[in-house]
């Protein structure tokens, strides 16, 4: 039966996995639009801590985050792909500058990264965002981080280095995301001239025991310090690794061992309150 059902179907025609796929990422697109539209959209941050001391931080990822109806607080990777290539993925880009921006002008303490496509750079209502957020407030700009992931700064080099120029010259810093996961040309890699490398956590898990992520990882690492980079590693989960990267001489480390994102921050909190 099953080979008369492969032997029927015809060239054009949809196998079950793959209309499972398309109903799937519907329904995602429709899940992330109806977000946007009734503004149930959140950044969750995270702190990214010293290497040379844990217990400071240097500034905080805003995450992008859906709230759904009932409350449950949905991570940007369980839709990220599903809309990256589409115009939903501007408006979440959108989104996440607007918020940023917003929290970097009532908290002036904080420096905050926010996440973008290489897609963005030239979409005018982002960049409208940017500069009027930029205009706002002096302070804004210094403590601006925008993260590109390395396979979204590789698409378009030659854009993204220029518009990363004009930025940089009002004070704006870039990180350069999921570093060693992409697919990396270093002809362009030398001219983009990134502040941060944040080394993917792939080569940073288990760090401590696995010796090929030990000798990845400093692979990383030098490219980044040669290049003037801060280093950050991503996905610190335990102090073994934690204290293995403090040797190896990491700049800043992200993870669960230093803190969960939350949509609700602790200085957040305390701010609320001495507005109350």
């Amino acid at each position: 039966m099953a080979l008369l059902s492969r032997i029927d179907r015809q060239p054009g025609d949809e196998s079950p996995l793959a209309a499972v796929i398309s109903a799937r990422d519907g329904e995602t697109m429709a899940m992330v639009r109806h977000a946007i539209h009734e503004k149930r959209m959140r950044l969750a941050f995270q702190p990214v801590v010293l290497g040379s001391d844990p217990s400071r931080i240097a500034f905080y990822e805003g995450l992008m985050r859906v709230v759904d109806p009932t409350g449950r607080v949905i991570p940007a990777r369980d839709f990220i792909d599903g809309v990256e290539g589409d115009e939903l993925g501007r408006q979440i880009d959108c989104l996440a500058l607007d918020i940023g921006l917003t929290t970097l002008a009532r908290h002036r303490n904080i420096r905050l990264s926010v996440n973008m496509s290489a897609r963005s750079v030239g979409y005018p209502r982002w960049m409208r965002i940017l500069r009027k957020g930029l205009s706002a407030d002096q302070t804004i700009g210094e403590r601006l981080i925008l993260e590109v992931t390395e396979s979204s700064a590789m698409m378009i080099p030659e854009l993204v280095i220029a518009f990363m120029d004009e930025l940089q010259g009002l004070g704006v810093s870039f990180a350069l995301d999921d570093f060693g996961a992409g697919q990396t040309s270093f002809r362009y890699f030398r001219d983009f001239f990134f502040d941060v490398v944040k080394i993917d956590g792939q080569f940073i898990r288990n760090v401590s025991r696995d010796g090929d992520n030990q000798a990845l990882t400093r692979a990383l690492m030098s490219i980044g310090q040669h290049f003037n980079m801060m280093t950050v590693a991503e996905s610190v989960e335990t102090v073994q690794d934690a204290q293995w990267l403090q040797a190896a001489g990491i700049d800043c480390m992200q993870g669960y061992l230093f803190g969960a994102p939350t949509v609700r921050p602790e200085w957040m909190e305390v701010r609320g309150k001495k507005s109350g």
